[in-house]
């Protein structure tokens, strides 16, 4: 038996904000969505990998998630660091750094919170 991944989900309060931010800070573009009754799901993807992320709508949803202590993330390589970097201080969504380990990390318009790392050879 083998199992690999297939997605993560978000549940996000503004779909339109949500799929722009992912769009503009790490090029992810939807690849499918589904419509249902008081929801729709739309399914990101980065164009390289099969990984997707799920964003989840709920039509009537107008309280903020419960994230807890945030002891959790999604995280991504980039093959432009510093590049990318300049384009997350300029949106302003950095939300916490550590230069020492090389990585940092970005926070959406939900609160999620996603690693970015650069490609190491």
């Amino acid at each position: 038996m083998k199992f690999h991944f297939i997605h993560t989900n978000f549940n996000v309060l503004d779909l339109k904000r949500s799929m722009a931010f992912y769009e503009k800070a790490l090029g992810l573009k939807e690849a499918r969505r589904i419509d249902g009754d008081g929801f729709t799901i739309v399914y990101l993807g980065d164009g390289v990998t099969d990984f997707q992320l799920e964003l989840t709508w709920m039509h009537d949803r107008t309280e903020p998630y419960d994230l807890g202590e945030q002891e959790f993330h999604l995280a991504l390589r980039v093959d432009d660091f510093e590049a990318a970097h300049r384009l997350h201080e300029e949106m302003g969504c950095i939300c916490y750094e550590n230069p020492s380990m090389g990585i940092y990390f970005i926070q959406d318009p939900d609160q999620y919170w996603i690693e970015v790392l650069p490609t190491r050879g």
